[in-house]
């Protein structure tokens, strides 16, 4: 009995220990603006933004299909008053965002609703009651905007809202200052 409780033990640690190397590691390579980067990542490669309390704060070029675990390690994992709570580590990242970890005592993006904590509201976790916040945007419109979403993945810019139907050059340009992604 001993001996199964021993190899369990050993097995557990070695599976902590993998997880805590992969998440040391730096998978992915830095580019500053000084290193003049390729104006477009290679085959399944993407540019992420990675921000506020990491390390290494800074543009990065990760695989596709990362995770925002891979982002922050890439960035030299966290700073020693980060708010690690504030960050959902196993979300997908996409190309061109920027990730923000909060500092201890920041209000962090309220990803439940999807408004950051400058009013903005973000189209890629926003609920339909925080689309609805948005002028001339109800119910019908929200939900569509929600279909979207779902049936295409994240939104890669502000603009991509004109793909939804319903929305058009015109309504676009009313809420353009009011979301983000």
């Amino acid at each position: 009995m001993g001996a199964v409780v021993v190899v369990v033990l050993v097995a557990l640690a070695v599976t902590v220990g993998i997880g805590i190397f992969r998440g040391q590691s730096a998978p992915t390579q830095a580019v500053t603006i000084d290193e003049s980067p390729a104006a477009t990542p290679g085959t399944g490669d993407m540019y992420v933004h990675v921000a506020g309390a990491v390390r290494q704060p800074g543009l990065y070029l990760l695989p596709d299909g990362s995770r925002l675990v891979d982002a922050v390690a890439a960035a030299g994992g966290f700073a020693k008053d980060a708010a690690r709570d504030g960050v959902n580590l196993a979300r997908p990242v996409s190309d061109g965002e920027q990730v923000v970890v909060p500092r201890e005592g920041e209000e962090p993006e309220d990803a439940a609703s999807g408004t950051a904590p400058d009013g903005t509201v973000n189209l890629n976790t926003a609920d339909q009651a925080a689309l609805e916040t948005l002028p001339r945007i109800g119910p019908a419109l929200a939900q569509r905007i929600i279909q979207w979403r779902e049936q295409n993945g994240r939104f890669t810019s502000v603009d991509d809202l004109l793909a939804v139907s319903g929305i058009g050059e015109k309504l676009l340009a009313g809420i353009r200052d009011q979301v983000t992604i």
